[in-house]
């Protein structure tokens, strides 16, 4: 091997992972679970590193087993590699002690038979800020399990409040059978990888519970534990949060009102301890059956003011508070409708690893899913109502490509030696990127054709003098960051992709006209030779020489 030392370890993990592809997996009784390599926190699967395509279905979508069927088909055409499906409390326990798991095993027994994997999400206490997927013996019951009260402290809301220990321990004990139910039918293939513990959750437009026991919480210390943690991590707080408390003297001590304000903030920060410290005793409480990694997801606020998104969900401004009511979640996720980049930049402070569950079927999610996996290290993407896209949507493309890279990339995760391009609407010229012993001088093509796949793909260094380039609309040069020689050139250009085992097949040699006399890969490779392809993604592999 001609690599040099500090390079030998991607190259091999690269040529392993290859190997690997094309062998049975070797068997490891492990239960999915995350393991960091470099900076990147991985999903480890059968003993391999594993990135969710994924899909998530729509709501109502696994509440039957012959509609549950009926969606393979289309599923597989999509080229995932997993779904998210909902689990809810209202069908899993229709009477209070007597559990139902029809629909669990139907979906198990359709993963499996598809080849793919699932990530269940627990539709228990609440669901987008609302209760409607509890059991009807919860909901009628509003003495013993109680809701939330409005403004008027006479409106009862349509959300069981996460101040009452019957409703959290109620949830739990539901979410114990259905941890158990997994292990049993599970434990050994390993099909369930990763568990969402309620959905969106939170209050709205109140910040918080106003009943009579609402008041007196908010009016209650706030937890030591709290205290110390902020105390202990000061420098590293999100800056709002961390505003909030100084506003309002950085007490030590105080109750809500006196720690976080008086106003919407006091109340915000009181709902988000409270709907995390319920979250995490239902997800630890699961985690003692089976601990699968868990997840909680957020209603973004969308920059809008409290009130206007739920209170009490993992919003990127609250996630200090997570951290240290809930250490038995361990993703918090957005789920993305707008705005991205800045999204995902926010949801990867502190280390918290990125996996969005839910993001907008859009042609743009094409070129997001680069982004999200290349400059991010994503454990998973998921589009939402996935059942409804089209066949011939762009991320279909970008899912079978990265299919046929996935060892390449995991091999590089946390290795500094993968970066990614999407251009959203108002980027302006990328800087040079670092990537490994290089430096990438990306340019965004212009006179692309009026309806083109978003603009977006990977680059991935696999060798000392060798890069992976995929995705549309995009080239790059490179420069040498290391001694020696100062002027880096290309040497070969190849088209080609990764067969089913792995292995490099080289389509086409290009230079002339594809390449620039080989100054710049760039996809499209010329605009002027149609048959090649002006509207596709593809795969390049590069080799680069250095001279005086």
């Amino acid at each position: 091997m001609n690599a040099p030392q500090f390079l030998r370890p991607i190259v091999i993990a690269v040529l392993v992972s290859f190997a690997l592809a094309a062998t049975p997996p070797a068997a490891d009784n492990a239960i999915p679970h995350l393991q960091k390599q470099g900076t990147a926190t991985q999903l480890i699967v059968e003993g391999k590193p594993f990135v969710m395509l994924a899909g998530e279905l729509h709501n109502s979508s696994a509440s039957g087993v012959e509609y549950i069927k009926s969606l393979w088909p289309k599923l597989e055409e999509l080229g995932l590699n997993t779904v998210l499906a909902p689990v809810s409390w209202e069908l899993l326990e229709p009477r209070e002690g007597e559990f139902d798991f029809t629909l669990v095993d139907a979906l198990l027994e359709q993963v499996r038979a598809h080849k793919q994997h699932l990530a269940l999400l627990w539709f228990g206490s609440w669901k987008n800020g609302v209760s409607s997927y509890a059991p009807r013996w919860v909901l009628q019951d509003t003495k013993r399990f109680r809701r939330a009260q409005g403004s008027s402290n006479h409106n009862t809301k349509d959300i069981l409040t996460p101040l009452s220990e019957t409703n959290r321990k109620a949830d739990a004990a539901a979410f114990v059978q259905l941890m158990r139910h997994i292990k049993q039918v599970d434990a050994r293939d390993h099909t369930v990888v990763m568990i969402q513990v309620q959905n969106e959750v939170g209050i709205k437009p109140e910040p918080r519970d106003l009943s009579p026991e609402g008041d007196a919480a908010f009016a209650a210390p706030v937890p030591p534990e709290l205290m110390a943690y902020l105390a202990k991590h000061e420098k590293e707080l999100h800056p709002e949060l961390l505003r909030r408390w100084t506003a309002a003297g950085a007490k030590q001590t105080g109750t809500w009102a006196e720690v976080f304000g008086a106003g919407p903030e006091g109340a915000e920060a009181f709902s988000v301890w409270h709907y995390a410290k319920y979250i995490d005793a239902v997800a630890e409480a699961g985690k003692a059956e089976y601990p699968l990694p868990m997840f909680a997801n957020a209603w973004l606020d969308g920059g809008g003011k409290i009130g206007t998104y739920p209170s009490g969900g993992p919003v990127a401004h609250m996630h200090d508070i997570w951290h240290a009511a809930a250490p038995h979640i361990d993703v918090l996720s957005p789920d993305i409708y707008g705005e991205f980049k800045q999204v995902v930049e926010n949801f990867t402070r502190n280390g918290n690893p990125l996996l969005i569950p839910e993001v907008s079927p859009s042609p743009e999610a094409a070129a997001r899913v680069f982004w999200a996996i290349g400059h991010h290290d994503a454990i998973g993407f998921s589009p939402f109502g996935i059942e409804s896209m089209e066949t011939t949507h762009p991320l279909v493309a970008s899912y079978r490509m990265l299919t046929q890279l996935m060892p390449a990339i995991t091999a590089a995760q946390g290795t500094g030696r993968m970066i990614a391009v999407y251009k959203q609407d108002g980027d302006a010229k990328l800087a040079p990127q670092p990537i490994g012993t290089y430096k990438a001088n990306i340019s965004y093509l212009e006179r692309l054709p009026e309806r083109h796949p978003a603009v977006g793909g990977l680059i991935i260094q696999t060798g000392d003098e060798e890069f992976l380039m995929a995705g549309y609309g995009f080239g790059v040069r490179f420069d040498s960051t290391t001694p020696g020689p100062r002027s880096t050139q290309i040497s070969k250009i190849e088209l080609g992709h990764f067969d089913a085992a792995g292995k490099w097949v080289h389509e086409l040699r290009l230079n002339g006209d594809e390449s620039g006399a080989n100054y710049q890969p760039h996809i499209p490779p010329f605009m002027a030779n149609k048959f090649l392809g002006v509207d596709r993604p593809m795969i390049l592999k590069i080799t680069v020489y250095r001279h005086d």
